[in-house]
């Protein structure tokens, strides 16, 4: 149903451009050694283009990363509880099959974290993805068949105010203060998923989203630093400001676009849908 455009998600080669060469380690040897099978290696594109990790990181400056294709040992990290509470089974699974074990996938952006998970489901069950989906014009539900490998990489439409800075800067429309941003890695995700969570046992619903989000983003305000500072500002700034603000945050944001087409079995209209990331994107049987 997807129309392939832009860049594929999949580049279905090792590090050195040979397709499926293999992974190093014990369990490696054991199958070639005995079995002859090598576990094939492909390269994950990273929709940042590393241009925002550090000088002296593994990631800086890297349009892709090798990773190896999933294993039933995989299956195992999906079903984990304890991973499951933790809310770490993707970077488990990401950790899991990472060539370069230097990489922590906590360290990456959401951007990038998405598109190597996005790689992993296709290199372990293939590109083809069948989910339910509600028709944007008719409102019923039917079962979908999407390409993942055909989803188009968004890279950064302005780049960082410096190579190897996670430092984005916008001037707001209305009071024209200039804000520095950054995009959130896994460790600050995993912070707001933990303090969602802590908050909800409490019986504590947050009504103040937006702000939360800005409290971890925005990191000066006409180059003041102050966190405090720079939280009021963000929690006072007019809403035409807050808008703008979250419109170029998201526009600007690398990933991939996990939107594709569908045709409407009831109303026979073709429109375009986001993809639902459910328990058959890694269980297809599910």
């Amino acid at each position: 149903m997807s129309q392939r455009k832009g860049n594929d998600v999949f580049a279905g080669q090792g590090a050195d451009g040979k397709i499926g060469q293999g992974w190093q380690g014990e369990s490696h040897d054991i199958l070639k050694d005995t079995f002859g099978l090598t576990i094939p290696t492909e390269l994950a594109p990273l929709p940042s283009k590393g241009i925002v990790y550090p000088e002296g990181h593994p990631l800086h400056m890297k349009e892709a990363i090798e990773i190896r294709a999933m294993t039933a040992r995989e299956e195992d990290i999906l079903t984990n509880r304890a991973y499951i509470k933790q809310k770490s089974v993707i970077n488990e699974l990401i950790r899991s099959c990472l060539i370069d074990k230097r990489i922590n996938p906590e360290d990456m952006i959401a951007g990038d974290r998405n598109a190597v998970m996005t790689s992993l489901r296709i290199t372990g069950y293939g590109p083809e993805y069948s989910v339910e989906v509600d028709c944007p014009n008719c409102g019923e539900r039917s079962k979908q068949e999407f390409d993942l490998s055909g989803l188009p990489i968004k890279n950064f439409n302005e780049d960082p105010i410096a190579v190897g800075a996670n430092a984005f800067e916008f001037e707001l429309p209305i009071t024209k203060a200039t804000v520095r941003f950054k995009y959130l890695n896994g460790h600050e995700e995993k912070e707001i998923s933990i303090t969602e969570e802590r908050l909800k046992k409490k019986g504590i619903n947050r009504k103040n989203l937006v702000t939360q989000k800005y409290q971890y983003q925005c990191v000066a305000i006409n180059n003041i630093e102050d966190k405090v500072k720079v939280q009021k500002f963000c929690q006072n700034m007019p809403a035409r400001d807050s808008l703008a603000l979250r419109k170029f945050m998201d526009s600007n944001e690398p990933g991939i676009e996990m939107k594709s087409h569908m045709v409407c079995p009831h109303c026979y209209e073709e429109s375009e849908v986001r993809l639902p990331i459910g328990a058959s994107f890694f269980w297809p049987d599910a």
